[in-house]
């Protein structure tokens, strides 16, 4: 009698997080968009894009077998004058949620704030699911209406927080 050995079940490997570049800019727009749909740019927090530069070398997309499948972005800020980078939008392709790749991806873009010297990470979003990433609510305003609970910021160094209050404006 024969016995066949066990066959494994395929496992496809976990999207590869990488810095965003050039190319992957229409499909991070497409994922954005299908995330948020066109009230997005009805938010307050799209003001502190509009005109604004992306940090480029904090600003992450996911890649599945060469297809962007999340997607998180930086950009210079000021919150009472004080400089801070400013994440968002962070997008999840709908069959990549719930398997840790957002909590991944602002963890890299936060890590290379970091590095790039920034003190902070300021963002506006749901409190539980970004205190478990280290943010907290930041007396700062948004250029428009925003819940004051979900304004959110994380220092990068300790004090990197400090004096992180009033007007958030576009650096």
């Amino acid at each position: 009698m024969s016995s066949s050995p066990a066959i494994a079940p395929l496992v496809a490997p976990p999207p590869s997080i990488q810095v965003e570049r050039p190319e992957h800019a229409r499909a991070v727009e497409t994922l954005v968009d299908r995330a948020f749909g066109p009230g997005r740019f009805a938010k307050s927090s799209e003001r502190l894009r509009e005109g604004n530069h992306k940090l480029d070398d904090c600003s992450f997309v996911a890649l599945d077998a060469g297809r962007v499948v999340g997607s998180v972005r930086l950009w210079p800020v000021t919150v009472g004058g004080q400089p801070a980078a400013f994440l968002g939008p962070l997008a999840v392709d709908a069959e990549q949620r719930s398997h840790g790749l957002g909590q991944a991806l602002v963890e890299a873009a936060c890590e290379a704030a970091a590095q790039a010297g920034w003190r902070a990470v300021l963002l506006v979003g749901d409190a539980p699911y970004f205190g478990r990433l280290g943010f907290s609510v930041a007396p700062a305003t948004l250029p428009g209406p925003a819940d004051p609970r979900r304004v959110l910021a994380k220092a990068l160094v300790a004090g990197g927080d400090a004096g992180l209050a009033g007007p958030i404006r576009i650096a």
